[in-house]
């Protein structure tokens, strides 16, 4: 990927260079009214070339930026939610024991037996 990336790149610089030599006579670009900038089309080529790759450079890293902080935010609340499993885990381990300590009913001919005794 990095080979393709290159060459991409690669080629765009070479035909702006090319496009560049060519197109060297002076021209006057109108910011705002009464603001004027004449230079060679060629630096003019290279200067909107660079502050567009500055744009999506600054574009790249804001979205990167977001992906990690939405990232971040997903992986607390699966946190939290397995520290909630791990809880309830718990609970139902301790209601396991708790059952299995307690005395099972008598049956009603047992208890008949014991009310018997204790008269």
């Amino acid at each position: 990927m990095r080979q393709i990336n290159f060459l991409i790149i690669f080629a765009v610089c070479l035909a702006l260079v090319l496009f560049s030599m060519e197109n060297t006579e002076p021209v006057v670009i109108r910011i705002i009214d009464g603001v004027e900038i004449e230079a060679p089309l060629a630096i003019e080529l290279i200067f909107a070339m660079g502050f567009g790759a500055v744009l999506a450079w600054i574009f790249s890293v804001w979205t990167r930026l977001t992906r990690t902080l939405e990232s971040r935010q997903v992986l607390r609340e699966i946190r939290s939610k397995d520290e909630r499993i791990q809880e309830l885990e718990q609970d139902v381990e301790r209601y396991k024991a708790e059952i299995e300590v307690e005395p099972e009913p008598l049956s009603s001919s047992e208890a008949i037996t014991e009310v018997a005794m204790v008269e």
